[in-house]
């Protein structure tokens, strides 16, 4: 633990902190909408340890309380928790190592635990930044969630906390940084604009899924690598990429020969 907090920056840190804050407020609402919705103790306290994902939880015991079935509970969580299909192949590299420690981080992988590895550019870091901030947030989300049940009775309406809001402002605060680029940005207006459209025609967790549709929009992404050689050749100027370029040096003056390049005498006259 102490080599992951060293290899970390400390603002990472300190967001670390103040996400696993803002979860442990979502996870005490849960954990109390649950007990006075009437379920018993073990069902918030099993999703949480099994499921590990607030808006999938949130979704099942909604469907629960409701007067849904079992069945449509766990299709409302599968629904939802099939957002993080694309997250696992962004951080497939941090997750090495045996198959039970890959095995259990994949149940580590959240909204959060994503957005803190792809904030990461040194292999070193991202793996400190999954690890720390996923146990993190699974003992804290986890104990917030028991805290907040056996409160549940004692608190009368949950919703006028304001808890709820506590998630999706921290992710927002996630993402900010991000939007400075034009493509991020598109990207996410775009996506905003088609989950927005869709909320009132399909079912709930349906329109997140949607919302990847503004990736089309984003476009191409602009390699810099690799367009920094040019040539002028016949009064125009010809960019091509470095790992094509053939090497120029020759010796004792030997010719070289590049495709569509014209022999180039290097001997020098003596």
């Amino acid at each position: 633990m102490r080599s992951l907090l060293r290899t970390l920056e400390r603002a990472t840190l300190r967001d670390i902190a103040l996400v696993c804050l803002a979860d442990a407020l979502v996870g005490a609402s849960f954990g109390a909408i649950s007990a006075s919705g009437g379920l018993p103790l073990w069902v918030p306290v099993a999703l949480s340890v099994l499921v590990f994902a607030g808006g999938s939880q949130f979704a099942a015991v909604g469907v629960v309380l409701s007067g849904g079935g079992a069945l449509a509970a766990v299709a409302t969580g599968l629904v939802l928790n099939a957002r993080l299909l694309p997250f696992g192949f962004a951080v497939a590299d941090v997750l090495d190592g045996p198959w039970w420690r890959r095995l259990f981080g994949a149940q580590l992988i959240t909204d959060e635990t994503a957005a803190f590895v792809l904030r990461q550019d040194d292999g070193r870091r991202r793996r400190a930044a999954f690890w720390l901030c996923g146990l993190a947030l699974f003992v804290v989300w986890n104990v917030s969630v028991v805290l907040g049940a056996l409160a549940g009775g004692l608190i009368g309406d949950t919703d006028a906390l304001g808890l709820d809001a506590a998630f999706p402002a921290v992710l927002l605060a996630l993402v900010l940084p991000s939007l400075a680029d034009r493509r991020v940005r598109t990207a996410a207006v775009a996506g905003a604009v088609v989950a927005v459209a869709a909320t009132p025609f399909v079912p709930a967790g349906l329109p997140v899924l949607l919302a990847l549709v503004g990736l089309l929009f984003a476009g191409r992404p602009g390699t810099r690598e690799g367009r920094e050689v040019c040539e002028v050749r016949e009064g125009r100027e010809v960019r091509e990429p470095q790992n094509s370029r053939a090497s120029r040096t020759s010796r004792k003056g030997a010719s070289v020969e590049e495709p569509g390049v014209p022999v180039i005498e290097r001997e020098e006259a003596r």
